[in-house]
């Protein structure tokens, strides 16, 4: 039976050289190397007693012969993988004293045996086997920052405020530059007054020709 312990000591080379042997006391301070997941022939994985952080690797699931599971005493968080109820050798597993969240995975195969000193001292656990449930427990918020109502609505008023300002000043830039070609240079000054004649000729036609017609329209 092959074991891999690390608890105590910080080790040193490949961790996927790790299959065969019994390193006892050792010591982590990192997140759990997904290639762990590769270490199929192993049936003992101890990772107690560390620092881990991070989440529990879905890699895992691909630990077909393993028997003994133990990520306690660590400062793991997010939720435990689903897919680990897939592990039907699975006879001990011990995730207790972390700060992982959620729901425990479902009570299927083997992970239908473990009972709540499985999973205790993560307060944000919910479901079965242990006592509280999903609805009563509140969830960590990692990558959420505080918001406060009142000064989100005072930043939309500030940058309506600015968009406001700055269609103005473009409006007026706008006019000016125009107004200057227009002093500067006689003939575009003719071309645009011309132009504006000719709008507010079409403009006066459209308007008489659709009264008209519909007047005609309403006397039939």
């Amino acid at each position: 039976m092959a074991f891999v312990f690390f608890e105590l000591n910080q080790p040193r080379g490949s961790l996927l050289s790790l299959g065969k042997n019994i390193l006892s006391q050792h010591y982590m301070s990192r997140e759990i190397p997904h290639e762990l997941g590769n270490l199929s022939n192993i049936h003992a994985l101890n990772l107690s007693y560390n620092s881990l952080t991070g989440s529990i690797p879905i890699t895992f699931s691909k630990l077909d012969q393993i028997e003994s599971l133990d990520l306690s005493n660590n400062d793991l968080d997010g939720v435990i993988p689903p897919q680990l109820i897939e592990l039907n050798s699975l006879a001990v597993f011990s995730v207790t004293h972390n700060n992982l969240s959620r729901r425990t995975p479902k009570r299927k195969a083997q992970f239908g045996t473990f009972e709540k000193s499985s999973y205790k001292d993560n307060p944000f656990l919910c479901g079965p086997p242990l006592e509280s449930t999903c609805n009563d427990i509140p969830q960590p918020r990692y990558a959420t920052v505080p918001t406060n109502k009142e000064g989100g609505e005072g930043d939309s008023f500030m940058v309506m405020g600015i968009c406001y300002i700055s269609f103005v000043v473009s409006y007026a830039v706008v006019v000016f530059v125009i107004g200057t070609i227009l002093w500067i240079n006689p003939y575009w000054h003719w071309v645009w007054f011309y132009f504006i004649e000719v709008c507010m000729t079409n403009c006066f036609c459209f308007v008489v020709i659709n009264l008209c017609e519909l007047c005609n329209f309403k006397i039939e």
